[in-house]
């Protein structure tokens, strides 16, 4: 499935496919944020148009002063009535709401994040997308909402003040209107500048956080303090905070002289200046405005003013930046894989042959290929192993048998049937997978060897027995591992942590297996345990293992040896030590070794 071409949305479009989004999550949070910016914005504009006009008309006319006393009254029950409504409003609903807000965002984030093919990851331009609508979505949910509570309330209030205005003095809103609409482009510079000094500052930020995480980050806590690479690591870490600093330097200048003309020439040339002139004129000269008026237009010129600066200069300028922003969203969310589903439905019980049909890959990127014509076949129950140099192409290929990649030419056919032929999910269940950049989750012990919310607690205890997991836990399998939400997490080495994760292998109901260096982290004598558990357990399994150590190779059924992503020899043990080629070089080689460190 090819990606679709990229096409760049309308601010609008933008804007309304992210309020969607929101309003599905929380509704009554949408449309209260919408009242609440009018009871923010209204009551107040009102009371400094027609209220005051109204009292300083009484005044003027001689009328009762208990009217202005009723007036004044109104006015202030008015004003406690809007902010008991927005102080119930934010304590009661806002709050809850905006999590609820935040948790439904996120969990759309990390479906979508998980579905990704793992091509996705190599591309840094998406990449940046997608760790920018992580990181950012909480903060835009802030800025989107009260922008568009205020933009409801400034327009209702511009509606609402222009009409009076209107009635008073027409020309008067017209200058209003002309100042305005005058430096309106200037505003939209801002937000474009705005827009790409965040996108930079994002980029720039990612490589200062990695420095975050060296130095408080337990992997790293040795090594840091064990040898002087510290110098290094503050070095490249000023290097690249001076590359943030820098680019905030570039953007300032620039915005903070646009802004300064658009604010400048507004405030300056169009309501201190041009606006009291005319008013003035109004008032001493053709007498056509009285005092009251003079004050209404002029207090309802600036409610204008501001109304109107918002929904065209400042939505102009922040709606811009947002709507970039959310372009990021939509290109991460509207992203579609390669990697695709097909219309059958994988056995997940039956162990079946396996067939590598002429299988070569390139990365996306890359000129050479990492697998280069392959072919090979597995039958029920075999165990092999896939050996060779770092970057021979062995991850490659079980990553391909896994459907993290799809081949660039050939096919895999399990049970006579092209893997692309069934659904993803349905294909990779009948797998269990150990990888060599295993992980553990900060969950309980059972649950990371189940990787699932509710472990059988038998089959898990069964699973970590096979794989050599001895150290005695202080709630058994319910034992929080790691300390993100528990403080007494428990914390393993790196060998009782892979024992674990091959514990994942012997947990999982399914036809077949691959190890990817399963022993790396394990002692000779746990190394041997776990081979021997491993072949007992997975006896009725089909096994793909890939060892640096061929020492633990010599029981496999086959042994393929990879060289530059293609399989130069392949047989037994003993075939490939009597054929004297690389097999053999390596594994003697191995052996000279231990024979040596033994002497």
């Amino acid at each position: 499935m090819k990606r679709s071409a990229k096409t760049e949305h309308s601010i609008l479009s933008n804007i309304f496919f992210f309020l969607r989004i929101m309003f599905k999550i929380s509704p009554i949070l949408v449309i209260g944020e919408c009242f609440w910016g009018i009871l923010m914005t209204i009551p107040t504009r009102l009371i400094s148009v027609v209220g005051v006009k109204y009292v300083i008309d009484t005044v003027e006319s001689g009328g009762d002063t208990h009217r202005i006393i009723y007036a004044v009254i109104i006015i202030a029950a008015v004003l406690i009535v809007s902010e008991t409504i927005n102080w119930l409003f934010r304590e009661l609903i806002s709050g809850i709401e905006r999590e609820k807000l935040v948790k439904g965002l996120n969990t759309m984030f990390y479906n979508k994040a998980k579905s990704l093919d793992l091509e996705a990851y190599d591309d840094p331009h998406f990449y940046n997308n997608f760790i920018l609508s992580i990181e950012s979505s909480t903060g835009q949910i802030q800025h989107i909402l009260g922008m568009v509570s205020r933009y409801i309330g400034e327009l209702v209030s511009l509606i609402t003040i222009s009409s009076i205005i209107l009635t008073i003095d027409p020309i008067c809103l017209l200058i209003i209107l002309a100042a305005i609409i005058i430096f309106t482009p200037l505003g939209k510079k801002i937000g474009s500048l705005q827009s790409e000094r965040r996108i930079e500052n994002n980029k720039y930020h990612r490589r200062a956080d990695y420095f975050a995480r060296v130095f408080y980050l337990q992997d790293y806590a040795k090594e840091v303090r064990m040898n002087n690479i510290k110098p290094l690591l503050i070095e490249r870490y000023n290097e690249a905070a001076d590359d943030v600093i820098n680019n905030q330097r570039k953007y300032v200048k620039k915005i903070d002289t646009i802004y300064f003309f658009q604010e400048g020439g507004l405030q300056i040339l169009g309501f201190m200046f041009i606006l009291p002139l005319y008013l003035g004129y109004c008032v001493l000269q053709k007498h056509t405005l009285s005092t009251g008026d003079f004050v209404a237009t002029f207090n309802g010129a600036f409610a204008v003013a501001q109304a109107f600066s918002f929904l065209t200069i400042f939505v102009a300028r922040n709606f811009a930046e947002q709507a970039k922003m959310i372009e990021k969203f939509r290109e991460f969310l509207k992203h579609e894989n390669k990697i695709y589903d097909g219309k059958g439905t994988a056995n997940g019980s039956a162990v079946e042959e396996i067939e590598l049909r002429n299988v070569s890959f390139t990365y996306p990127g890359n000129d050479e290929p990492s697998v280069k014509n392959v072919n090979i076949t597995l039958k029920p129950y075999e165990k092999i192993a896939l050996v060779g140099y770092n970057g021979a192409g062995k991850t490659t290929l079980t990553n391909l048998l896994l459907r993290l990649y799809d081949v660039t030419e050939g096919e895999i056919l399990i049970g006579g049937r092209n893997i692309k032929d069934e659904t993803i999910e349905s294909h990779r269940s009948r797998f269990a997978a150990v990888f060599q950049d295993f992980q553990l989750f900060a969950a309980t012990l059972g649950e990371n060897v189940s990787l699932d919310t509710a472990p059988d607690k038998e089959r898990v205890e069964n699973a970590l027995r096979h794989s050599g997991f001895t150290k005695e836990m202080a709630h058994g399998t319910q034992t929080e591992l790691l300390r993100e939400f528990d403080d007494e997490g428990a914390m393993l080495s790196g060998g009782e942590s892979q024992k674990v994760a091959v514990s994942r292998a012997f947990y999982k109901h399914c036809p077949y297996v691959i190890m990817d260096e399963p022993s790396a982290n394990l002692d000779p004598i746990a190394e041997y345990n776990l081979n021997r558990a491993m072949m007992e357990a997975a006896k009725d399994k089909t096994v793909i293992f890939i060892s640096h150590r061929l020492s633990t190779t010599v029981n496999a059924d086959r042994i393929y040896v990879m060289e530059n992503g293609a399989i130069v020899e392949s047989g037994t043990h003993a075939e490939l030590m009597a054929m004297n080629g690389k097999y053999a070089y390596m594994f003697n080689l191995q052996a000279e070794k231990y024979q040596t460190n033994n002497a």
